[in-house]
């Protein structure tokens, strides 16, 4: 399969000739391999059984690789991390080392954290625009930097054709598939994340029956700050003999090291005035093809309104929707050193679905909507915020499934989701 270039491979071409260093981290199967190996020299593959044996042995045997020397699934041999640790310390070059990884060691593992030595890049499915749907007119960097930037621009997407990338999927192996192909593939993510991939980073799963089912729940509750408690009920309905909290706890703590879970953090400023803001997560799978796999959901379901129950008057495929928009704005924010957060007050009186924070604080505001059309209400918590906070606020955007970018009479930016790039 022709190699796809991804957006962290800018981020890759700025850094690598200044970082001894770099760490690629992500789920399995995003193509931290097929990005790494295209830059690679000597490549250690740990998770080859004879190579892994080998390394265990002698985990300084990575150092005698040629540059840039890439060692793939290092967390399967945790002692390599030191290597590299030490050999940085020791006035490694620029582009010595390039480590992937699908999983965080466990707590137990004794790792110096890398800080200073180690930089981690964190690598998701692939994004509309590098799926080569579209050009990207809308650029998140030119938002970012604010000024309000003329947009412009138009998409040849339609509804029915975002409903099929999310079903699509954006890992590469699976998206290369055929559509009869893709839910097999799917289902054999999910079994191996269960049978294998939770045992290989250290947990246990005496019911593995409970587990699917609470991931399941977490996947019904996609963009959404349901409880944990809720989820655990939703899973076990009528279960007098349902796993303890503390359980699901240890559940939720290995899914999100194995990177199955992204969750999206709340926005909490440090500087400002308002009160009452929720600290939740949004729930967010790794793929939104994931999510609408676990519940059953297809296209055509999803295109006819069916799915779980959601709050007031919202779909799951519009909950869909804003997943794959808040993948997409994650890979292109921290392309340009950026964080994104989600806004909620406790009441659930005003709630923004994205945050995009540069370093300094300021940011830029982001609605998404399973839309055409924008309606008064749809921007309504965008111009609150910058009421409240506006020497913070730099720019506002909705982003939906119109075919042309165009900027209102009002300052806010309306940008199809699949125009917005780098």
């Amino acid at each position: 399969m022709e190699y796809r270039r991804r957006v962290i491979d800018q981020t890759l071409d700025e850094v690598i000739g200044s970082l001894p260093a770099i760490a690629i981290e992500g789920a399995k199967g995003v193509g931290k391999t097929a990005t790494a190996t295209q830059r690679a020299a000597d490549v250690f593959t740990l998770d080859h059984e004879g190579v892994r044996q080998t390394i265990t042995l002698a985990p300084e045997l990575v150092l005698q690789g040629r540059p840039p020397t890439f060692i793939d699934e290092w967390q399967m041999v945790p002692a390599v991390w030191n290597e590299v640790r030490h050999a940085v310390d020791a006035g490694a070059p620029a582009g010595r080392f390039l480590l992937a990884g699908s999983a965080t060691p466990s707590p137990g593992a004794r790792l110096h954290s890398g800080a200073g030595r180690i930089v981690r890049l964190v690598m998701r499915p692939m994004t509309l625009p590098e799926r080569g749907l579209t050009t990207p007119t809308v650029s998140l960097a030119a938002l970012l930097a604010g000024g309000g930037p003329d947009i412009a621009g138009r998409a040849e997407l339609t509804t029915v054709d975002y409903v099929r990338e999310i079903i699509a999927s954006g890992f590469p192996g699976i998206r290369a598939a055929d559509a009869t192909a893709r839910p097999y593939l799917l289902d054999s993510y999910v079994a191996r994340l269960v049978d294998h991939d939770i045992a290989e980073a250290g947990g246990a799963v005496r019911r593995p029956q409970s587990l699917l089912n609470w991931l399941r729940a977490y996947a019904a509750a996609t963009a959404t700050t349901a409880s944990y408690t809720s989820l655990l009920d939703a899973a076990t309905p009528g279960d007098e003999a349902k796993p303890a909290k503390q359980t699901a706890t240890v559940w939720r703590d290995l899914l999100q090291r194995l990177w199955v879970l992204d969750p999206l953090p709340a926005w909490l400023p440090t500087a400002s005035h308002l009160k009452r803001l929720g600290l939740a997560p949004k729930h967010h799978l790794v793929d939104p093809a994931l999510a609408a796999h676990l519940v059953g959901a297809t296209a055509d379901s999803l295109i006819r309104g069916q799915g779980p129950a959601r709050p007031g008057d919202s779909t799951f495929l519009g909950a869909l929707f804003e997943s794959l928009a808040a993948q997409t704005v994650r890979v292109l924010a921290e392309a340009n050193r950026a964080q994104v957060f989600h806004l909620r007050t406790q009441g659930g009186e005003h709630e923004i679905d994205l945050i995009v924070r540069r370093p300094d604080g300021q940011v830029v505001v982001i609605e998404v909507k399973l839309s055409s059309a924008v309606r008064p209400a749809d921007v309504a918590h965008l111009n609150w915020l910058a009421r409240q906070s506006p020497h913070a606020v730099i720019d506002r955007v909705v982003l939906n499934t119109e075919q042309r970018a165009y900027r209102r009479p009002d300052g806010i930016a309306v940008v199809p989701l699949g125009l917005l790039g780098l």
